[in-house]
């Protein structure tokens, strides 16, 4: 039996667990369960199905010993700015709805009406998309302010999830500055900021950052599973734990490629200046207390909303392969517009929108694939423009981590529009990430540079330069 650390790791459309573990100098992973995870609709709003999350980590630990695994921890990564909220008797009062929800629509500008945009950032560093957590809550305290006075508790989803395990209440650093109600300089919650927005400080936890133990699984589940575990915090917000797994992050710029692009460097302070205001940066927490200064950019979510409106009939290695035949096809999108977010058909909404901007409408899978790659290779040159006028300097590098690395059309085109080498790997960069915590918080890997150098050693990584046109 192999000893292991587990990695939960939940994206929007499925979950995975993952054991990890260090064998002759390289860090060894092999999957354990993978599951769907989607949009369900409660009481008219999009919501996850938390308890469902809930019953597939249990289906997975389950799974661990019939892989001739005995594992010694598990940690939880999920997606930012959703939540739940507890009564006095540690019921759930909320669904976990969705970022994706249209609740609040407008939201965000009427929280600027009580708190300037401009205090809002200063503070706590983090772009505005009407999606994040303030404005959910806001949302509640304007429609449903019952709900936030019963509220005793407030954990995020990965927060919620480790609480079913271990029965303690925490909020995790990196998926708590996702909310915009933490501040980026004393790394708490803004009380000052809660108060003028009517919102209860006293249900929000005590912040702990990642590579804290919160304690062992509750004895019911030792009895269920047969044997004990420790719950350790990886960096729950998922893109924390991705850019742990970034091999080298001197002169490099990474793009976190999934469901969302994050494109941005790791820095150890923040940086609340009025430009990175204008272009929308954000600073969220990263490991030791570091910064993501990143944007959030639409990601490979169009792709997978595409795929599903084509019935699922093509993989995405066969629109990679379409869209490669389409060479001559150039109308682009602004991936970044919020009619790209939840529309109800992805397909019709781009087709839109290049009608709307007269350019040729893409009418084949291969041109709508292509439309959405060279249309993000556009939005990921702008945005490293933005960082590097921010930084005033080049920087020579690109690093894709993530399940998009794996596409090597949309590599090779962020190559030839960048003019910069990219380095594509690992894929399973969030996983590797969380378990990399995990072995840190065990004393198994001393700390992040050795936890990079390692990554290096185990992963393959493959890199492209800017095709050379053929002249004549």
């Amino acid at each position: 039996m192999q000893k292991c650390s587990l990695a939960v790791d939940i994206g929007a459309s499925s979950g995975r667990l993952i054991a990890g573990y260090l064998q002759d100098g390289k860090m060894i992973l092999e999957e354990i369960h993978r599951f769907e995870n989607k949009l369900i609709e409660i009481n008219g709003h999009f919501c996850w199905n938390i308890e469902k999350l809930f019953s597939e980590i249990k289906k997975g630990i389950h799974k661990t010993k019939k892989k001739n695994f005995i594992p010694e921890s598990i940690g939880i990564d999920t997606w930012a700015v959703d939540f739940v909220l507890l009564d006095e008797n540690d019921e759930l009062l909320t669904d976990a709805v969705s970022y994706r929800d249209s609740r609040t629509d407008g939201m965000m500008e009427e929280v600027f009406t009580i708190v300037s945009k401009e205090r809002l950032y200063l503070e706590t560093g983090i772009q505005f998309q009407k999606f994040n957590t303030i404005y959910q809550l806001y949302y509640l305290k304007k429609n449903n302010p019952e709900v936030l006075e019963k509220a005793k508790t407030f954990l995020m989803v990965p927060d919620y999830l480790n609480y079913l395990l271990t029965g303690e209440k925490i909020n995790e650093y990196t998926n708590a500055t996702s909310t915009q109600l933490v501040n980026a300089f004393t790394k708490k919650w803004d009380k000052e900021l809660l108060e003028q927005l009517g919102i209860n400080k006293e249900m929000f936890q005590k912040i702990l950052p990642p590579k804290s133990l919160i304690g062992n699984v509750r004895h019911e589940l030792v009895d269920e599973f047969g044997f004990n575990l420790e719950v350790i915090l990886p960096a729950t917000h998922d893109t924390g734990s991705a850019v742990l797994a970034v091999p080298e992050v001197d002169d490099t710029i990474y793009i976190s490629s999934g469901t969302w692009s994050l494109i941005g460097v790791e820095n150890r302070f923040p940086i609340c200046i009025t430009k990175a205001l204008d272009y929308n940066f954000t600073n969220e927490g990263g490991m030791d207390f570091s910064f993501r200064f990143l944007k959030n950019i639409m990601g490979l979510w169009m792709m997978q909303e595409v795929k599903q409106n084509y019935n699922n009939k093509y993989s995405f290695a066969e629109f990679v392969e379409m869209a490669n035949q389409e060479e001559h096809f150039n109308s682009k999108v602004n991936v970044d517009d919020d009619r790209f977010l939840k529309p109800e058909n992805m397909i019709k909404e781009i087709k839109l929108y290049c009608k709307e901007t007269n350019q040729l409408v893409p009418q084949t899978p291969g041109e709508i694939a292509k439309c959405v790659f060279d249309s993000l290779a556009v939005s990921y040159q702008n945005a490293i423009n933005q960082i590097e006028g921010i930084y005033e300097k080049n920087f020579q590098k690109i690093n894709v981590i993530g399940g998009g690395s794996k596409n090597e059309m949309l590599n090779q085109l962020i190559a030839d529009t960048t003019n910069k080498e990219v380095v594509a790997g690992p894929t399973e960069a969030t996983a590797i990430g969380n378990i990399a915590a995990q072995l840190m918080a065990l004393n198994k890997i001393d700390n992040i540079k050795n936890v990079r150098s390692l990554i290096n050693e185990s992963f393959e990584l493959k890199t492209y330069t800017k095709k050379q046109k053929v002249e004549g």
